[in-house]
Formats: structure tokens, sequence, C-alpha cells
């Protein structure tokens, strides 16, 4: 069953006793723009109705309680000197936010708060950042602290480097607090500016086909590919000093030392910076109303991802395969870290219940794994309920 913010005011006032304040957080999608965050590229983030709901209130005893709903778990924090914990594990994101608070001279008194929600773990949509950015709007609210929305960003953002250790760009934190209904976010992950695209979908939907697999590689490999990133700008900068990352990078550049590039760096470079070109061009055809355009560069991002960037996995590959030999389906990829999750589609309304029927049978044939789907909406950014 999924949770609602009912099933979390309800779970707080028993917990508790007490009625909460109560906060939603969505999960995101990227239409396009994969791993380019962290590279001060372009992403097309999108906030989307599976949602964390937090509910919280000032505590009464001096005590600071947090309560999981997912895993029936309380944990009480030390609200002076909130440090990293090796269990349980998903306290951490609540405690690098809280930390970053309290660290930026931020009064912040005694707290109950409970969570849960139904964006899917290990999915790629992202259930960290709506944790993060749910509980740091909240805390902001509970204590009228008016944090500014994209320092909340910068402090969810902060937490999940420092507290997590996953060296994530900003994009899913930026979308889960700025998305906005029925828009997608052209986000310059540079400057921060951004603009909204309706999302004109026209006679399509957005799928996602989740594999159910997550390969263990995810976090270690996330962070190599980002080290893989940096070693290749500080070969290219040695020629050209203004280059400060990938986004300034060009292709004739990579060409012209490419036998400097150790091991896969170019490879990863390579996927990079045509990555940042095809998310301005998607732009684009999303202002044409191109989606046959559009559909085109997602199948490319995955190709690049796949073959490339290797973050994608035999089950990802497989779903992009099957989605891109039927008509009614305009665009596929996979979505997120990688080595596991969704795949993105975009697939014709009126033929969704056949896709699901097509891609579920396939894949429960190719790896004997019942598939997840979700159709999803696109919705504001993190709020009160």
């Amino acid at each position: 069953m999924d949770v609602v913010s009912a099933d979390i005011e309800r779970c707080f006032t028993q917990f508790f006793n007490r009625k909460p304040f109560m906060v939603r957080a969505p999960g995101r999608i990227n239409l396009i723009g994969e791993h380019t965050d962290y590279n001060d590229g372009f992403v097309m983030p999108a906030a989307i109705d599976k949602e964390l709901f937090f509910g919280i209130s000032p505590s009464d005893d001096h005590r600071t309680i947090l309560y999981s709903m997912k895993y029936d778990e309380r944990f009480e924090v030390d609200l002076q000197n909130p440090k990293p914990v090796k269990e349980p594990r998903w306290a951490n994101y609540i405690l690098g936010v809280l930390f970053q608070f309290i660290n930026n001279g931020y009064s912040v008194k005694p707290f109950y708060c409970a969570f849960g929600g139904d964006v899917p773990l290990g999915a790629g949509m992202s259930s960290s950042a709506a944790m993060e950015c749910g509980f740091a709007f909240a805390l902001n609210e509970v204590n009228g602290l008016a944090v500014p929305k994209l320092k909340m960003i910068k402090m969810a953002q902060w937490a999940e480097h420092n507290f997590v250790g996953v060296q994530c760009g900003i994009m899913d934190q930026f979308a889960s607090v700025m998305g906005k209904e029925g828009h997608v976010i052209l986000l310059d992950c540079r400057s921060l500016t951004h603009h909204y695209f309706p999302l004109n979908l026209q006679e399509y939907g957005i799928i996602l086909c989740d594999t159910k697999v997550k390969h263990s590689l995810v976090d270690t490999e996330y962070n190599t590919r980002r080290q893989e990133c940096s070693s290749g700008v500080n070969i290219l900068t040695r020629y050209y000093p203004e280059v400060k990352s990938l986004r300034d990078v060009s292709l004739t550049m990579l060409e012209k030392h490419k036998s400097e590039l150790p091991g896969k760096v170019f490879n990863r470079c390579l996927y990079v910076v045509q990555e940042i070109q095809r998310v301005q061009q998607a732009g684009r055809d999303l202002e044409k109303g191109d989606l046959r355009a559009f559909g085109k560069k997602m199948y490319e991002t995955h190709e690049g991802l796949s073959r490339l960037y290797e973050v994608s996995c035999q089950e990802l590959d497989f779903l992009v395969k099957e989605a891109g030999q039927l008509n009614e389906v305009l665009g596929a990829r996979m979505m997120g870290g990688g080595f596991g999750g969704c795949t993105i589609n975009l697939v014709k309304n009126d033929f969704m219940e056949a896709f699901i029927r097509h891609q579920t049978t396939a894949y429960k044939k190719a790896f004997s794994i019942d598939m997840l789907t979700y159709r999803v909406k696109v919705v504001d950014g993190v709020g009160r309920v």
C-alpha cells in the first residue's frame, strides 16, 4: 500500500500524542541530462507525484526523536552534536541536514519527526533528495527560520556528500524543491539559473519501468565516475587554462588530446561533453513541440550511458531495447545513477496498457523478475500538505 500524508499524520499522532505540521517532498524524474550535473552541465528534471511526507512538531521533553515508518525504527538525536551514524543508515540523510542548520547558526528547537511515503528506493527517483529536502523544509517551517530555498538545496546536497558519502550533483535536490506542476526545469548546474518549459507531451505520457535490481556498484562507481571526469579536466587544463569543468570542453579539444586521456577517461569525458550539448538541443525540441526529435535524443543518451559511461546494466539495456522496437514509444533510456533502477519512456497514452504488458512479459521471461511500472505526473516542489 502506498503511504499517503494521512498515514503519516495518523502515525505521528499515535506515536507522539499530538498533531503534526505536515510537509510533502517529491521525488524526481530527469528527462535528459544524466551525470552532467556534477560536471557543471545542463539537466532537465521535474518533480513527480511519488512523494515523502513528514510530520513534525516541537517536543515538550527536550528530546529530539525521528521515526521512520518504512523501517518502523525510532532514533533519538543529540541536537547539539549531530554526527553520522553506522545504524540506522537512513538517519544520516536527516542528521546531515540538521548539522547544516546548526552549523549555519540557525536556532533549532527539540522536535519530533515521523516520515514515510511512496518514492521507491533504488529506482532512480531520488528518494534521498526528497528525504533531505522535505526534512529541511519541515525544520525551517517549524522553527520559523525563513531559510532561502537555494540555501536549503545546498544544505541538502552537503548532507549527501558528507554524511551519506555520495558525491551527487545538485540536480536532485534542486528538482525536489523547485519543481513546478506541468513543467520541466532546464537547469544550468554551474550558475543555477533555470528556466521552466511547459511539458506539452500531446498524446504521450511518461511511464517508468523499474528493473527491481540495484547492483552494488552504484555508489562506488558513481564516485569513480566523478574522479574520472576530474582527471580529464585536470589534463585538459594544462593546455586550456579556461577549462574549469567538462562544461568548458569541446569535442575538438577532446579529440586533440585523446592519447593523453588514460584508460577510459576519454570515453567518460566524451559522453559528458556530448550530453551537455544534447540537453540544450533537447530544450529547443520541446520549445518547437518536436517530441520525435526529443525521443531520439533519449535513445542517444542511453547509448552513451551504456557504451561510453558504462553505468547501465543488462536489465536496463534490455528494457530500452524492447521499448525501441515499439512504434508507439518515442524515446526510452535509463534514468538516475545507473546499475539498476528505472527506465523512463515516452509512450502513447492509448498504448500504455499494451506497453506495460509487453515490457513486463518480456522482462519476466528474460530475468525471472516481476517488473514494476509507474505512470507519473509532474507536480510542484516541496511544500506544506
